[in-house]
């Protein structure tokens, strides 16, 4: 079974949208809020989470994004793993996915990880999507999650955690700071969340 792995540029405000450009993503005013922050560290650390091999679990905005992105860079070790790797879409319009390899997940979409997940084959990397990762959160897929932290409040945008996820607790498995302030914690989901009050005797 290949495990779900979902990797996020974050504010510390949660928004995820349009970390790489002013024009990735719509008209959203703060587009590229991470190129500052640029970190070699950062860079090691995402390659170290997608492993020797990996296909992808993409939203359909994101693989828009990334179509139009990752087949125009040459000599890019990069965006020749992404371009190589198989990408698994969550789409109603399959007929118009044409940057491959490619296959949609069908018309109901966690039937369609579950699948793809069940099969021998490399870890699937998520990107992005605001939408598919709490679902898959939600859905017990997930195997791990990285975070990479910015030190910037964006206010508003695309968040990483919907006001709809079910509460649930995430173990810290690691832990490192950039020098430019990116913290980069992985965290795997452990069940669900937790409470007590400091009002009651300890067990």
């Amino acid at each position: 079974m290949r495990k779900i792995k979902i990797i996020e540029h974050i504010s510390l405000d949660g928004v995820i949208q349009a970390p790489g450009g002013r024009d990735e993503d719509g008209d959203y005013e703060h587009g590229g809020w991470i190129v500052p922050h640029s970190d070699p560290a950062v860079g090691e650390a995402i390659h170290a989470a997608h492993g020797k091999g990996f296909d992808l679990l993409l939203g359909r905005r994101t693989y828009d994004i990334w179509s139009g992105y990752w087949p125009r860079i040459a000599d890019n070790p990069m965006a020749d793993s992404f371009n190589a790797a198989t990408k698994y879409v969550a789409t109603h319009r399959p007929d118009s996915l044409g940057w491959g390899p490619v296959e949609d997940l069908g018309a109901d979409i966690m039937e369609g990880v579950r699948g793809v997940k069940s099969k021998d084959g490399p870890d699937l990397i998520v990107w992005g999507s605001s939408t598919l990762t709490p679902v898959l959160l939600e859905q017990g897929l997930v195997d791990e999650v990285l975070l990479l932290v910015y030190p910037v409040l964006l206010g508003r945008g695309k968040r990483f955690f919907s006001d709809s996820a079910d509460p649930r607790e995430l173990a810290l498995v690691s832990t490192k700071a950039a020098s430019s302030g990116v913290l980069m914690n992985t965290y795997r989901p452990v069940g669900s969340l937790r409470t007590g009050s400091f009002a009651e005797p300890a067990a």
